[in-house]
């Protein structure tokens, strides 16, 4: 019965300690679950993709096919992602943004189109400590570039746990796209402009890494640099 009992515990620990990121915050509020970002295919499971080649890396929505509203936003203004509990897992932060050619609903984001807006990233001390400071909040929030173009845009959520990330796939990623319209924009040119999938290998020493032991002297945050325009 013990055995039972502590199984079930820890099957319990494991299930909550997943999440998803359904909402955005705009103008202080924060949206329904998934009215403005497209709903991923753990929307019930909230499992991670650890698959960097796959095509659910970029919005984790083959099984959904989902849509989305597409909401108003200023650049230059604040703009959130919220999750559907905490980051739970030790782990850091990446947000990028794709432009549409057009109208975003229905649009797959192929090709070198996104780029990085924001990132939490761990802090190390020589070999001495490492600590996440994502770890333990219930969303983001940061500030949309002033020069970002107006459009349409989808803006990609990606929480990478670290926690079990000493072997190759062990990295879990939490995602998820929402829809926004940028307007007031400005004229600067986002990049640098990669692909998702291909922006990693899982080979990245952010993403390969043993943050245990022997404890990381540095920490290198995966992908392109943030574009602030």
């Amino acid at each position: 019965m013990l055995k039972a009992f502590v199984a079930l515990a820890a099957l319990v620990a494991s299930a909550t300690a997943h999440y998803t990121f359904p909402s955005l915050v705009v103008n202080g509020q924060t949206t329904p679950a998934w009215v403005n970002v497209r709903k991923t295919n753990n929307f019930n499971t909230q499992a991670p993709v650890t698959d960097v080649t796959s095509p659910d890396f970029r919005c984790y929505d083959s099984q959904t096919q989902a849509t989305a509203e597409t909401i108003t936003v200023q650049a230059g203004g604040p703009l959130g992602i919220m999750s559907d509990g905490t980051i739970y897992h030790p782990g850091v932060v990446n947000v990028y943004m794709a432009k549409a050619p057009g109208d975003v609903d229905g649009w797959a984001g192929d090709g070198a189109v996104w780029f990085k807006v924001y990132q939490i990233t761990a802090e190390t001390n020589g070999g001495q400590s490492i600590t996440f400071p994502a770890e333990g909040l219930p969303g983001v929030s940061f500030t949309l570039p002033k020069n970002l173009p107006s459009g349409q845009y989808l803006v990609r959520m990606e929480a990478i746990a670290l926690h079990v990330a000493q072997s190759y796939g062990g990295a879990q990623f939490y995602i998820s796209c929402g829809q926004v319209n940028v307007e007031n924009g400005g004229s600067g040119t986002p990049g640098p402009l990669v692909s998702i999938p291909g922006v990693y290998t899982g080979y990245e020493p952010g993403i390969l890494i043993n943050i245990n032991y022997p404890i990381p002297k540095n920490y290198t945050q995966p992908g392109p640099p943030v574009w602030s325009g």
